[in-house]
């Protein structure tokens, strides 16, 4: 999609779904398995916004095109996979011992990068969550026309890391308080969010969310919601920030590394 097409797109997505991205114009470039749930999704009239876009660039180009999920690396394929079927993950299919957890930062580039870091974090994946859409992709997402958020799965170890250790992560990074946005990237599709894939994650994200808002006088405007099927974004998106972003300038992705995150690139 041209930078002109992107504008229209955004600027129509902004007025008909109340959404917009600084972010876009700048050209960035779940049920439960081995436990499994089935999660469906309302029809929403985000379903018309969308089919106006894939009509107005005639269904082609970017806008309108699919992500083929079985030609992600793993994780990717397996996420992709569960989300075609309607499923929430809350354990791999493929590794059992590691355990799935959800979270809605932003820029999803920033955020998986900082998730990289943690020790018994063994992979990440970031994609699109908690919307109604079916395969959604980056252009759709960033119209604001879907009702996803950027979001990230963490592939986790218990025996290594802890849910709450991984909230600690999420807290670092994040103002809970901000509506709809982090940083300079505004619009529902950069709301934060921790979307629980267990009871237990629940009650630890609930106990933590009442402790964080005491820190705070506005209300935390972050979600705490069940996690929905996950849609993996486009390959180019995952690891970004560790392959070297948009300046090719590789960042530490190391356990413990302390560097500064460039969020983009």
């Amino acid at each position: 999609m041209n930078l002109n097409r992107a504008a229209i797109a955004i600027s129509l997505a902004a007025s008909s779904a109340g959404a917009f991205s600084r972010s876009a114009f700048l050209g960035r470039n779940m049920a439960v398995t081995t436990s499994v749930h089935s999660a469906s999704a309302a029809p929403s009239r985000t379903t018309g916004t969308v089919m106006f876009f894939g009509n107005l660039f005639g269904g082609a180009g970017a806008f309108g095109q699919q992500i083929e999920y079985s030609n992600l690396p793993w994780p990717g394929d397996e996420l992709g996979a569960a989300a075609q079927q309607g499923t929430v993950l809350t354990t791999s299919p493929k590794k059992p011992n590691l355990e799935l957890a959800t979270f809605a930062g932003g820029c999803f580039w920033g955020l998986e990068l900082a998730f990289q870091r943690v020790p018994g974090v063994e992979y990440t994946a970031v994609g699109y969550t908690q919307g109604p859409e079916e395969n959604p992709n980056y252009e759709q997402v960033c119209s604001g026309a879907t009702g996803h958020t950027e979001a990230l799965v963490v592939y986790y170890n218990p025996n290594d890391t802890s849910f709450d250790a991984l909230l600690d992560t999420f807290f670092e990074r994040v103002n809970p308080t901000t509506v709809n946005g982090q940083g300079n990237d505004f619009g529902t599709q950069y709301r934060t969010g921790v979307y629980f894939h267990t009871p237990a994650q629940e009650a630890a994200a609930r106990e933590r969310f009442a402790k964080e808002q005491e820190n705070y006088q506005k209300p935390i405007a972050t979600e705490l919601k069940a996690a929905t099927p996950f849609w993996p974004a486009e390959k180019y998106h995952q690891q970004y920030l560790e392959k070297g972003g948009r300046f090719n300038q590789p960042q530490d992705a190391s356990k413990g590394a302390t560097d500064t995150i460039r969020c983009y690139g």
